[in-house]
Protein backbone atom coordinates (compact mmCIF):
# COMPACT_ATOMS: atom_id res chain seq x y z
CA UNK A 1 0.00 0.00 0.00
CA UNK A 2 1.13 3.82 -1.39
CA UNK A 3 1.60 6.25 1.18
CA UNK A 4 1.90 10.59 0.02
CA UNK A 5 2.33 13.12 2.97
CA UNK A 6 0.28 15.83 1.55
CA UNK A 7 -0.52 19.54 2.89
CA UNK A 8 -4.41 21.06 3.19
CA UNK A 9 -4.68 24.51 4.15
CA UNK A 10 -1.25 24.45 6.13
CA UNK A 11 -1.62 21.31 7.68
CA UNK A 12 0.41 17.87 7.23
CA UNK A 13 -1.51 14.59 6.57
CA UNK A 14 -0.15 11.41 5.81
CA UNK A 15 -2.78 9.71 3.13
CA UNK A 16 -2.65 5.95 2.33
CA UNK A 17 -3.77 4.60 -0.97
CA UNK A 18 -3.11 1.96 -3.60
CA UNK A 19 0.41 1.59 -4.85
CA UNK A 20 0.91 3.81 -8.41
CA UNK A 21 -1.68 6.08 -7.12
CA UNK A 22 0.17 8.11 -5.10
CA UNK A 23 0.17 11.06 -7.78
CA UNK A 24 -3.58 10.64 -8.91
CA UNK A 25 -4.00 11.87 -4.76
CA UNK A 26 -1.77 14.50 -4.75
CA UNK A 27 -3.63 15.57 -8.30
CA UNK A 28 -6.51 15.77 -6.10
CA UNK A 29 -5.09 17.42 -3.17
CA UNK A 30 -4.56 19.94 -5.70
CA UNK A 31 -8.07 20.68 -6.29
CA UNK A 32 -8.72 21.07 -2.68
CA UNK A 33 -5.98 23.43 -2.13
CA UNK A 34 -7.78 24.87 -5.23
CA UNK A 35 -10.88 25.12 -3.16
CA UNK A 36 -8.65 26.65 0.02
CA UNK A 37 -7.56 29.40 -2.02
CA UNK A 38 -11.16 30.04 -2.95
CA UNK A 39 -12.58 30.39 0.26
CA UNK A 40 -9.57 32.18 2.15
CA UNK A 41 -9.82 34.74 -1.07
CA UNK A 42 -13.26 35.43 0.91
CA UNK A 43 -11.69 36.27 3.61
CA UNK A 44 -13.08 35.80 6.98
CA UNK A 45 -10.72 33.23 9.55
CA UNK A 46 -12.44 29.33 9.66
CA UNK A 47 -11.18 26.31 11.97
CA UNK A 48 -9.72 23.52 9.91
CA UNK A 49 -13.27 21.58 10.06
CA UNK A 50 -15.10 24.36 9.54
CA UNK A 51 -12.87 25.13 6.23
CA UNK A 52 -12.62 21.43 4.84
CA UNK A 53 -17.26 22.24 5.68
CA UNK A 54 -16.78 24.57 2.79
CA UNK A 55 -14.92 22.97 0.81
CA UNK A 56 -16.45 19.98 0.47
CA UNK A 57 -19.76 21.97 -0.17
CA UNK A 58 -18.09 23.55 -3.07
CA UNK A 59 -17.03 20.18 -3.98
CA UNK A 60 -20.97 19.09 -3.74
CA UNK A 61 -22.24 21.87 -5.43
CA UNK A 62 -20.06 21.18 -8.49
CA UNK A 63 -21.36 17.88 -8.39
CA UNK A 64 -24.82 18.51 -8.43
CA UNK A 65 -24.20 20.90 -11.58
CA UNK A 66 -22.99 17.58 -13.25
CA UNK A 67 -25.66 15.69 -12.03
CA UNK A 68 -28.31 18.35 -13.57
CA UNK A 69 -26.60 18.42 -16.85
CA UNK A 70 -25.78 14.64 -17.11
CA UNK A 71 -29.75 14.55 -16.37
CA UNK A 72 -30.71 17.18 -18.88
CA UNK A 73 -28.42 16.02 -21.41
CA UNK A 74 -29.63 12.18 -21.14
CA UNK A 75 -33.47 13.78 -21.14
CA UNK A 76 -32.63 15.97 -24.65
CA UNK A 77 -31.46 12.05 -26.09
CA UNK A 78 -28.25 13.75 -26.77
CA UNK A 79 -26.96 17.61 -27.13
CA UNK A 80 -25.08 20.08 -29.18
CA UNK A 81 -21.19 18.19 -29.62
CA UNK A 82 -19.39 20.43 -27.72
CA UNK A 83 -21.78 19.96 -24.51
CA UNK A 84 -21.30 16.21 -25.45
CA UNK A 85 -17.59 16.48 -25.51
CA UNK A 86 -16.86 18.66 -22.56
CA UNK A 87 -19.27 16.57 -20.19
CA UNK A 88 -18.05 12.63 -18.94
CA UNK A 89 -20.34 10.74 -17.09
CA UNK A 90 -17.61 9.00 -15.55
CA UNK A 91 -16.37 12.41 -14.53
CA UNK A 92 -19.74 13.55 -13.19
CA UNK A 93 -19.94 10.12 -11.32
CA UNK A 94 -16.19 10.62 -9.86
CA UNK A 95 -17.12 13.82 -8.79
CA UNK A 96 -20.45 12.80 -6.80
CA UNK A 97 -18.62 9.87 -5.29
CA UNK A 98 -15.62 12.44 -4.47
CA UNK A 99 -18.38 14.98 -3.03
CA UNK A 100 -20.13 12.18 -0.66
CA UNK A 101 -16.59 11.15 0.55
CA UNK A 102 -16.02 15.05 1.76
CA UNK A 103 -18.88 15.22 2.50
CA UNK A 104 -18.80 12.64 5.06
CA UNK A 105 -15.65 13.62 6.50
CA UNK A 106 -17.22 16.83 6.84
CA UNK A 107 -20.18 15.63 9.10
CA UNK A 108 -17.58 13.26 11.12
CA UNK A 109 -15.55 16.20 11.69
CA UNK A 110 -18.57 18.73 13.06
CA UNK A 111 -19.57 15.72 15.76
CA UNK A 112 -18.95 16.73 18.82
Amino acid sequence: MGQVNIRVNGYSHTIGCKDGEEQHVQDLVGQIEEKVRVIRSMGGQFSESRMLLHVALLFADEANDLRIDLARLRSQGGAAPVVAATTDPRLAERLSRIAERIEGIANAIEKP
